[in-house]
């Protein structure tokens, strides 16, 4: 029997592509974009998202650097059903060999691929007319919310779109610099 997943490694510990088998006919596209049992077994680990997000923007909105800190962080499984994104993860968790590295990547609704973020990574996507979904292990919480800004010199993150056309939110404008952060 085929899998009905493939798990792809990034350069990210524990930081994985998901390619689920896609079947495409004259009628269109079927996929199972979340199969909870397949997938623990697949990553080795229990899953229990509780919340699912919806994004919709418009060409050069740029979400994030986010992340949740404490008994909150959230590992988060992504993908993109309209358009394409920037992706940008970040390794927050001390004692891991890919600690303050970051991994950026292109997500398409054409791909079907979804990417599983574990706890402790902040995330951030540069939209283009783009609807994104993404699952999330814990609740929001506004107490444990903390990010950091897009353009952190020490991240040093091409975002491959210009600057002064990037559109965030005000509260995404004041992220403190990872440097000013308690991780």
């Amino acid at each position: 029997m085929t899998p009905k997943v493939k798990l792809i490694p990034t350069t990210l510990a524990d930081c994985f592509f998901i390619e689920p088998k896609v079947y495409k006919d004259n009628r269109g596209v079927f996929f199972e974009s979340f199969n909870k049992e397949l997938l623990e077994k697949e990553l080795n680990i229990p899953l229990d998202f509780v919340q699912d997000n919806h994004s919709v923007s418009a060409k050069g909105v740029l979400r994030g650097l986010h992340f949740q800190t404490g008994n909150k962080a959230q590992a988060k499984l992504i993908r993109v059903v309209k358009g394409e994104v920037i992706d940008v993860v970040v390794d927050l968790r001390k004692g891991s060999p890919t600690y303050l590295k970051h991994f950026k990547t292109i997500l398409t609704a054409e791909s079907c691929n979804m990417l599983f973020i574990p706890k402790g990574m902040a995330h951030g996507f540069l939209q283009d007319d783009t609807i994104f979904l993404y699952k999330c292990d814990s609740y929001y919480d506004l107490e444990a919310e903390s990010g950091i800004l897009y353009n952190d010199p020490d991240l040093n993150i091409d975002w491959e779109f210009p600057a002064n056309e990037i559109i965030l939110s005000k509260k995404d404008q004041e992220l403190p610099r990872l440097k000013d952060i308690k991780i």
